[in-house]
C-alpha cells in the first residue's frame, strides 16, 4: 500500500496512475448514472406505470441529494480521511444500486435513488482531493484531472449508450445492476494501491451547514420545477419557495456563527476559481439537458429503439474524451481561455447544427456532426474548468474545493433536469391536441392524435435546443471576460 504521507516516501509513478485507474472506476458509476435513465425513461414510465411528475423525481432524486450533501461530504472528507470517504461511498452506492434494480414501484425507485445519490455525494470529492494530494507536480496533476474529466464526461455520454444496449437485451433493472461488480472490484482495488487514510481530527464537521445546504438546494429545484411545470401546484409553490428562503437564511447565520464554515466565500475572490465554478455549471446545463430530451424526442417521435437512441450519443462521447485529455494536457500552452470559451463556442455550432438536422427531413448527418462537436465543445471546458478550481485553492481546503467543484456539476445537471426536462413537456402542452396535451408519451402513441402529438414534441424539442443554443453563446461571452488575461495555470496556495 502506498504511503501520502508528506514525511514518508513519496507513490511512485506507476502506483500514482494505478490509483488513478482506480478511482476513475468509481467516478465512471457516477457518470453514468447520471445519465443511463434518460434512455431507460419511455421504458421506465410504462413498465412502473409513472406519472410525468415521478419520472422528473426519479431523475432528479439522484443529482439533488449528491449536490445537497457535497459540500458536507467534502469537508468531512478532510476530517475523517478521504481514502475512507471513498470506500464508504463505494458501499453505499453498491447496495443502493441493488435496491433500484429491484425496486416494486416509481416511489420505491426514487428512494433506491436518494440513496445512490447520498454513495455518490461521499465518494465523488474524495476522487478530486485524493488526485491533488497524489500528484503533487503540476502539469501531471493537470494531466490527471484532464483524464478524471474525460472519464465523468465519457460516463455520462456513455451512460444513455449503456442503458440502451442492456435494456435491448435486459429488463430494466438492469441498467442498475450493472453497477454493482464494477463497485465490488473498484472496492477491493482501493483497499490494495490506494495511499493510506490521512485524517485530520482537529478538523471540524458541521452536520447542521450540510442540512441547510440540502435543504435550500431541495426547495430552490421543486421551485423551480413547479413554477415551469405546466401542471403546477401553487400550494407547492408556496412551500418550496419557503423552504428555499428559510435554508438559505439557516445556511448563512450558520456559516457566520461557526470557525470552520462548510463554505469559505473568500474562494470565490479568485477570478479563476469563480470562472471555473461558472464554466463547470453552464457546461453541465447545456449538456444535461440536452442529452434528456434528445433520448425522448428520438424513442417517442423518431420511433428509434432505447438502443437506437442510446446508439445516437457515440458522437458526443466520441468527441468528449479525446478533447478532454487533450485540454488537460496542453493547459500549460493555451491556456484556459481558449479551451473553455474556445469549448462553449463549439458546443453552441454544435447545437446550431442540431438544429438544422432535427428540422430538416436529410438533415441526421448534420445532427451527428453537431453531437459531436457538443462532445468535443463539453469536454474541452469540463477537463480545464476542474483544473482551475481545484489548482486555484489552497491545498489545506482540497476537500472543500473539491465539494465545490462537484456541486457546480451537479448545480448545472440539476437546473438543467429541473428547467428544461419541465419546459419540454410545458412546450408540447402549448402545441398538441387538447386531448393529448397532458402527457406526451400516451399522445404520440394515440390513434387518432398520434402525428399531431409527433408535430408537438418535434416543436418542443427544438425549443429546449434553441434555450440551450441561448446558453452557450452567453458561455462564450462570461467565461471570456471570467479568464480574460488568459492564465496559463492555477497556483495554490500551500
Amino acid at each position: 500500500m502506498i504511503s501520502a504521507t508528506p514525511s514518508s516516501q513519496a507513490p511512485t509513478k506507476t502506483q500514482r496512475w494505478a490509483f488513478l485507474a482506480v478511482i476513475s472506476g468509481g467516478l465512471f458509476l457516477i457518470g453514468v448514472d447520471n445519465s443511463i435513465l434518460y434512455t431507460a425513461l419511455p421504458v421506465l414510465r410504462e413498465q412502473l406505470q409513472a406519472t410525468e411528475t415521478q419520472a422528473l423525481w426519479i431523475i432528479n432524486a439522484y443529482p439533488l441529494l449528491m449536490a445537497g450533501l457535497l459540500l458536507g461530504t467534502g469537508t468531512l472528507g478532510d476530517k475523517i480521511g478521504h481514502r475512507l470517504m471513498f470506500l464508504i461511498g463505494l458501499s453505499v452506492f453498491g447496495l443502493a444500486s441493488l435496491g433500484a434494480a429491484f425496486s416494486p414501484t416509481a416511489w420505491a425507485l426514487v428512494a433506491a435513488r436518494a440513496f445512490l445519490g447520498v454513495g455518490a455525494a461521499t465518494m465523488m470529492p474524495a476522487t478530486l482531493a485524493l488526485i491533488r494530494i497524489t500528484f503533487d507536480d503540476e502539469r501531471e496533476r493537470n494531466t490527471a484531472i484532464g483524464i478524471w474529466g474525460s472519464v465523468a464526461i465519457v460516463g455520462a455520454a456513455a451512460g444513455p449508450i449503456i442503458g440502451g444496449v442492456l435494456l435491448e437485451f435486459f429488463w430494466w433493472g438492469s441498467v442498475f445492476l450493472i453497477n454493482v461488480p464494477v463497485a465490488v472490484i473498484a472496492l477491493v482495488a482501493t483497499i490494495i494501491v490506494a495511499p493510506v487514510n490521512m485524517p485530520n481530527r482537529a478538523k471540524h464537521w458541521d452536520f447542521l451547514s450540510s442540512f441547510y445546504a440540502l435543504l435550500t438546494l431541495s426547495g430552490l429545484i421543486i421551485m423551480i420545477k413547479e413554477a415551469v411545470s405546466p401542471a403546477r401546484q401553487l400550494s407547492l409553490l408556496i412551500v418550496a419557495t419557503l423552504l428555499l428562503v428559510i435554508g438559505a437564511v439557516l445556511f448563512s447565520y450558520r456559516q457566520k456563527k461557526i470557525e470552520e464554515p462548510l463554505l469559505d466565500m473568500s474562494l470565490f475572490r479568485n477570478r479563476l476559481f469563480l470562472g471555473g465554478v461558472v464554466a463547470a455549471g453552464l457546461a453541465m446545463f447545456t449538456i444535461s439537458g440536452l442529452e434528456m430530451t434528445t433520448s425522448q424526442r428520438f424513442q417517442l417521435s423518431g420511433g428509434f429503439t432505447p438502443l437506437e437512441a442510446g446508439l445516437l450519443m457515440i458522437p458526443a462521447a466520441l468527441g468528449s474524451f479525446p478533447m478532454s485529455i487533450i485540454g488537460g494536457a496542453n493547459l500549460h500552452r493555451w491556456g484556459f481561455r481558449p479551451l473553455i470559451s474556445g469549448g462553449f463556442l463549439a458546443t453552441a455550432i454544435g447545437i446550431a447544427l442540431c438544429i438544422w438536422g432535427a428540422t430538416h427531413s436529410d438533415g441526421l448527418p448534420f445532427f451527428i456532426a453537431g453531437l459531436f462537436l457538443i462532445g468535443a465543445g463539453a469536454g474541452s471546458v469540463m477537463s480545464v474548468s476542474s483544473t482551475a478550481i481545484i489548482g486555484s485553492a489552497p491545498i489545506r481546503k482540497a476537500g472543500m474545493a473539491s465539494s465545490i467543484e462537484e456541486v457546480s456539476y451537479e448545480f448545472g445537471t440539476l437546473l438543467s433536469v429541473a428547467i428544461l426536462g419541465s419546459l419540454f413537456p410545458l412546450f408540447y402542452s402549448l402545441h398538441a391536441p387538447v386531448e393529448v396535451a397532458d402527457n406526451f408519451s400516451a399522445g404520440v402513441h394515440h390513434a387518432i392524435f398520434g402525428d399531431a402529438a409527433r408535430a408537438a414534441l418535434d416543436t418542443a424539442y427544438i425549443n429546449v435546443l434553441i434555450i440551450a443554443l441561448i446558453c452557450a453563446v452567453a458561455a462564450v461571452f462570461i467565461t471570456g471576460y471570467l479568464f480574460r488575461g488568459n492564465p496559463k495555470g492555477a497556483n495554490n496556495a500551500h
